[in-house]
């Protein structure tokens, strides 16, 4: 992920995953686990993470404001195989059965 600027930092943020690492200005330093990433300007970052379930994740600066009023948002497509243990799409609040009988 790259900054252009030219003068404000990103605070770099894929809704709905988890870095699992960030190379730190695209250099050796290496962080784990990590939500949002800082990304000075005239600067990238490039970042690590697994999908577990299909879904549009939503890439924006945190700095919500430029987000949403300037545009730096983006749009990450995961296609794949569903798997209802690790996410359901449940819309209501029945309890959650993994296994749901014929007719549920």
């Amino acid at each position: 992920m790259g900054n252009g600027g030219p003068n404000l930092t990103s605070s770099f943020h894929v809704i709905g995953d988890v870095f699992d690492r960030v190379w730190i200005e695209g250099g050796a330093l290496v962080n784990r686990d990590v939500q949002t990433t800082t990304i000075p300007a005239g600067g990238a970052a490039v970042v690590e993470f697994d999908a577990d379930v299909p879904a549009s994740l939503t890439l924006v600066d945190h700095a919500i404001f430029r987000a949403f009023n300037k545009g730096a948002i983006g749009s990450l497509v995961v296609t794949g195989d569903e798997d209802h243990v690790v996410y359901s799409g449940r819309i209501d609040i029945r309890p959650y059965d993994p296994e749901p009988k014929a007719g549920n």
